[in-house]
């Protein structure tokens, strides 16, 4: 059995239940874009990807208006909408066990790390992460095997058959093998098992006692 001694994690919809901040936040840029939406269920395919991404592939806006959207995103997501957020039920306890085995844990997100931050210090899970790596909030670097990348050269161990990459969506899977190491899908978050039948993250589990579960046996 492959034993795992460095974790990373995603933190939306992996670590934290983001769904009322940021689909509040894209409401509000869109609202102020002229778009009505009041189905925020729509507005969870925003959770995960880069914003910009998001606006231009699901509302076919220009990069130009993309980068509009996403300053009014900040302007609600900075006063409101990341806390907005809450750890997942039995998610502390997990790093607590995880952390008492030795491993190390890392934080890996598309998020800018400036909020990233803001919401590991806010609820107090932040002390368990030796690192926490995100986007800049130019979101140069944005890529989910940009951060990935940053994290391993932060650790420095080369042997990569150490690293584990948890998330809930097929960037983390697809960041994960672009660098060369394995990955496990949560099924609590946003993505689907459709989704991951597609892009083979090399394990998967469906809630939260079940990663910890993984994780103490690997």
């Amino acid at each position: 059995m492959r034993k795992y001694d460095i974790l990373l994690f995603d933190l939306d919809g992996t670590l934290t239940e983001p769904r009322e901040g940021i689909t509040k936040a894209v409401q509000y840029a869109l609202k102020c874009a002229g778009i009505v939406e009041n189905n925020l269920n729509k507005l969870e395919a925003f959770i995960g990807p880069p914003l910009i991404e998001g606006f231009m592939q699901l509302y076919g806006f220009t990069e130009e208006e993309a980068l509009e959207a996403r300053s009014k995103y900040r302007e609600y997501y900075t006063a409101k909408g990341a806390l907005e957020n809450e750890v997942y039920e039995g998610m502390e306890d997990l790093l607590k066990n995880v952390e008492k085995l030795g491993k190390t844990m890392l934080v890996a997100t598309s998020k800018p790390l400036y909020y990233a931050n803001i919401i590991l210090e806010h609820f107090g899970i932040a002390k368990y992460f030796k690192g926490i790596f995100g986007a800049e909030m130019n979101e140069i670097d944005h890529k989910k095997s940009d951060v990935i990348k940053r994290a391993i050269e932060f650790i420095g161990d080369k042997e990569l058959t150490k690293y584990l990459m948890i998330g809930d969506r097929k960037h983390d899977v697809i960041g994960a093998k672009t660098l060369g190491i394995d990955s496990i899908a949560v099924l609590y978050g946003y993505g689907s098992k459709e989704e991951f039948e597609e892009y083979k993250p090399n394990y998967i589990v469906s809630t939260v006692s079940e990663l910890e579960k993984f994780l103490l046996a690997h």
